[in-house]
């Protein structure tokens, strides 16, 4: 089983077969509009921008369990995306990624990531605190907040998994790797 294996519906009611991806280097990102981390929207387009041409995609999974971070409905999300960050990539509808709704996408991801990345001791401390917020972080692979990110590689496995904290602009090398 991989990515390529699941369907999930966009926030224009289209379903998407992940299938249709292949052999693409994918980041997967469950966001939301009112977050702090929010601002990623920013690096994300630009890593888009700058890679989509060679084989790389953005996901992204609104989500609003954490925090009710991520209000509205599905077309006041992606407006707000377009408008406000000038977002280009997949958008999907509001997704749930932990509990016993969770998306069978985000399950996936979840079984079958590394262990989270997070980069010095600082971040570690946060990324404690935001543990301790989140109401449906419960086992040890759930997500743990909004902007968690997966990158998978072009046989549609994840083979890294960062933490909220963590900037878009650190994983550029990650995806440069992956595209050769």
């Amino acid at each position: 089983m991989n990515i390529y294996d699941f369907k999930a519906e966009k926030n224009d009611d289209e379903i998407l077969d992940f299938g249709d991806l292949r052999g693409k280097i994918l980041l997967i990102v469950n966001t939301a509009t009112g977050c702090g981390f929010t601002p990623q929207y920013e690096s994300l387009e630009r890593l888009y921008r700058k890679y989509r041409s060679d084989g790389f995609e953005i996901l992204d999974f609104p989500c609003d369990q954490f925090g009710h971070q991520a209000p509205g409905n599905d077309n006041e999300i992606h407006e707000f995306c377009t408008v406000k960050y000038k977002t280009s990539f997949l958008r999907f509808k509001k997704t749930e990624v932990n509990g016993e709704n969770a998306s069978p996408v985000w399950k996936f991801l979840k079984e079958n990531s590394p262990e989270e990345f997070i980069k010095g001791a600082t971040h570690k401390l946060s990324m404690k605190a935001v543990e301790k917020m989140s109401t449906t972080y419960k086992d040890k692979n759930d997500i743990k907040w909004n902007f968690t990110k997966f990158l998978l590689d072009k046989n549609g496995m994840p083979v890294f998994r960062y933490s909220p904290i963590e900037s878009p602009d650190i994983i550029e090398k990650d995806i440069v790797k992956l595209l050769k």
